[in-house]
């Protein structure tokens, strides 16, 4: 018969399960991902600040990404290293961090497709009103890009964690590495059916705006490529399209793969593995990729190389 204790603020963690043979290799992984992703990530953003070349809208919209890739990362993989060297027992959180937790891990989740979906907007109108793209690019619009990306998550995500936190809890054990809306309302002894029709309904009308965005901004971007004779507009095209849908292949395929091994419970420690390196893969993927891409990124930092050999350091 189980034991039920009726809204304890006090939970635990399951964390995941790893031998004494593999537990500091997988720590040291997840510790110098974690230390690249917080390095490589801040990086780019202080690039984009200072640096007035990369002060463009495609640059500003990108940097979205790695602020919501330092937001997820750091409120999940500290956390996960830490229990990683306690016993099970004593991986306690409290219900309220546990419920912080939880919202920023679907917010990175969420802003992760629409910051994408307003960068294929960029894309669109770059290639394909070239002309118009300073006037409907500005500075103003970029803004509202940006506020749009964030807001839409945040509303999106509030409601899904709200629907979650009215339920009364009578279990305190979280069976994931990190807390999350199903493992939260799975604390609950009473119906959820809202929350799975929400949630059902939540990832369905993410998934596709996010893939009908980009097959419609693909799709029209491809015409014009098709039907245009500007090798320099194609050869654009290509370069800056193919990172782009680059990353959003590498975050779709991971979420999705989540989503497929919800469905098989015996997968259950896959499932886990795989919802920890949605935050890590993409995190630390999406820097190396736009910086190799990027020919005013790759000139910045020649230039800071070369300015170093030039003024070496005694």
């Amino acid at each position: 018969m189980e034991n039920y204790t009726y809204n304890s603020f006090t939970l635990q963690l399951e964390g995941i399960k790893v031998t004494e043979v593999s537990m500091y290799p997988v720590f040291l992984f997840f510790f110098f991902s974690y230390l690249f992703i917080m390095f490589a990530n801040v990086g780019i953003v202080v690039l984009v600040s200072i640096d007035k070349s990369l002060q463009q809208p495609m640059y500003l919209l990108f940097c979205n990404l790695p602020l919501n890739d330092i937001l997820g990362n750091s409120i999940m993989v500290p956390r996960l290293l830490t229990d990683m060297l306690v016993p099970p027992s004593e991986r306690l959180i409290s219900y309220y961090e546990c419920v912080v937790q939880a919202f920023t891990t679907h917010m990175f989740g969420t802003t992760s497709h629409t910051v994408l979906m307003i960068m294929a907007f960029d894309r669109y109108v770059a290639i394909c009103n070239p002309l118009r793209y300073t006037t409907i690019m500005s500075n103003k619009m970029v803004i509202k890009l940006t506020v749009s990306a964030w807001g839409v998550a945040f509303v999106l995500v509030a409601i899904l964690l709200g629907l979650t936190i009215r339920l009364k809890r009578c279990r305190t054990l979280i069976a994931n590495p990190f807390c999350d809306n199903a493992s939260l309302f799975k604390l609950s002894c009473e119906s959820v059916f809202i929350n799975n029709v929400y949630g059902l309904t939540f990832t369905v009308v993410l998934f596709t705006a996010s893939i009908g965005s980009m097959v419609l901004t693909y799709a029209k971007i491809t015409i014009v490529c098709l039907t245009s004779k500007n090798k320099s507009l194609n050869s654009k095209a290509l370069k800056t399209c193919s990172t782009h849908l680059f990353v959003y292949l590498i975050m779709s395929s991971c979420g999705l793969l989540i989503i497929i091994l919800h469905r098989f419970p015996l997968y259950s420690d896959y499932r886990k593995l795989s919802s920890i390196l949605f935050h890590i893969i993409p995190g630390s993927l999406n820097p190396i990729i736009y910086g190799v891409q990027s020919k005013e990124i790759r000139k910045f930092m020649s230039n800071v190389f070369q300015s170093r050999k030039v003024f070496p350091s005694f």
